[in-house]
């Protein structure tokens, strides 16, 4: 099975489930589903950062700060978020994640999905998959907020970086 033809809930504007389609045409029709971002930490806390490989048939060629991806109809926000981090960091026996906040992005084209944000650390050694991953490394998040203006970001990731860093400054954590 291709990834396009992996099944999705479509959500309404509430992430009420609606009904199930294939991604190819959740993706093509701009279909409201879910996806989950997942903010990983090495044992110094530095983010892992990566370029996505050219063949993703979203945002590809662009660096995003979370591992993610999209939740399958039926799958939970939190067995995405385990699943999505384990298998673009390469690495079995992660943590579970911890979920931080969600939130409904819309890209301004009249294309939008839940977002559920998640912090992990993972002090495993990576090897991230070659056919979502065609650089990586764990930055400082100095490093990171210079380049937010030099590279080529995917634009939901920006947003949900965004949030996470009000979200750590509202309750003091980090």
């Amino acid at each position: 099975m291709s990834a396009a033809d992996e099944i999705l809930d479509v959500v309404d504007e509430h992430d009420r489930v609606l009904g199930q389609s294939p991604r190819g045409l959740v993706y093509a029709e701009g279909l409201r589903h879910r996806c989950v971002f997942v903010q990983a930490r090495d044992a110094e806390g530095r983010l892992f950062v990566h370029r996505r490989s050219a063949t993703k048939l979203v945002f590809p060629s662009m660096y995003d700060m979370f591992v993610g991806g999209v939740v399958g109809a039926g799958e939970s926000y939190d067995d995405a978020a385990l699943r999505e981090a384990e298998e673009e960091l390469g690495v079995r026996g992660l943590p579970r994640p911890e979920f931080a906040f969600k939130f409904l992005y819309e890209d301004g084209a009249g294309h939008g999905w839940w977002s559920a944000v998640y912090e992990v650390r993972c002090e495993l050694p990576v090897s991230p998959q070659v056919e979502e991953v065609a650089w990586h490394a764990f930055l400082p998040e100095a490093e990171v907020l210079a380049r937010l203006a030099q590279w080529a970001w995917v634009p939901d990731g920006l947003a949900a970086y965004g949030r996470l860093r009000a979200h750590r400054a509202g309750d003091g954590s980090r």
